[in-house]
């Protein structure tokens, strides 16, 4: 995924629907070039696939992951500028956008584990980590399986519970943290460490949420399927 800020965009309060509160439609603007080639085409069908190539699965900056164009609202006039033979034409649009809002409960399968706790996939994002502090409690990481384990209590003793890689998980979402991966270039005076730096963005995920499963009813699927 990469992350864009080439689109002015305005978060609508609505979810698509009550059934998928985690998409939110969003308020964009942007200007469009059709190449000449297109221009047999019908206008709405060749914004709506530029559109798709430039913002479907890219994750604009404090707004959320681009899932797909929900519909145009407004078009403008077109223009064709000197030394370009294509139109521009600046477009009102809806996009339909992954943004789980704050304490939103959601279900995802467990990717792997590492110290810095359980990582989390819901399919198509997979840039989700429960931290230790928000593990059930008490937990303690197991190196050998590299797995976390929660210690349950119960009358008989404790009974070690593994989070094992492939469970469903139902986990809340509580933080989101956005990083702006643009590219810039450096300074003259960073110049020596910027292949460093370089690195280090690569490996930044654009988008991550932060999740909790430290509350009754929140955890692996099977822990509360007989409860």
């Amino acid at each position: 995924m990469l992350v864009t800020k080439a689109a002015p965009a305005r978060l609508c309060s609505l979810p698509v629907s009550p059934e998928a509160a985690m998409f939110v439609l969003v308020e964009m603007t942007d200007t469009v070039r059709i190449p000449p080639w297109q221009f047999e085409r019908k206008l709405n069908e060749s914004i709506a696939e530029e559109l798709n190539k430039k913002l479907a699965n890219k994750v604009v900056y404090n707004v959320g992951l681009c899932i797909c164009l929900y519909d145009i609202t407004k078009l403008e006039d077109s223009y064709i500028f000197p030394g370009d033979g294509a139109s521009h034409t600046k477009v009102h649009f809806r996009y339909v956008v992954f943004h789980p809002f704050l304490d939103e409960i959601l279900v995802g399968e467990i990717k792997s584990c590492s110290q810095d706790g359980v990582h989390v996939s819901i399919g198509f994002f997979d840039d989700i980590v429960i931290p230790p502090e928000s593990l059930q409690q008490p937990a303690k990481f197991d190196e050998a399986e590299q797995v976390w384990v929660w210690e349950y209590e119960t009358e008989e003793g404790a009974h070690d519970l593994y989070m094992d890689i492939g469970e469903e998980i139902r986990f809340r979402v509580v933080d989101e943290t956005f990083v702006d991966t643009s590219p810039t270039g450096p300074s003259s005076a960073e110049a020596s460490t910027s292949n460093a730096t370089e690195e280090v963005q690569k490996k930044e995920a654009p988008y991550t949420l932060v999740g909790s499963i430290s509350e009754p009813g929140l955890g692996l699927l099977s822990w509360w399927t007989n409860s």
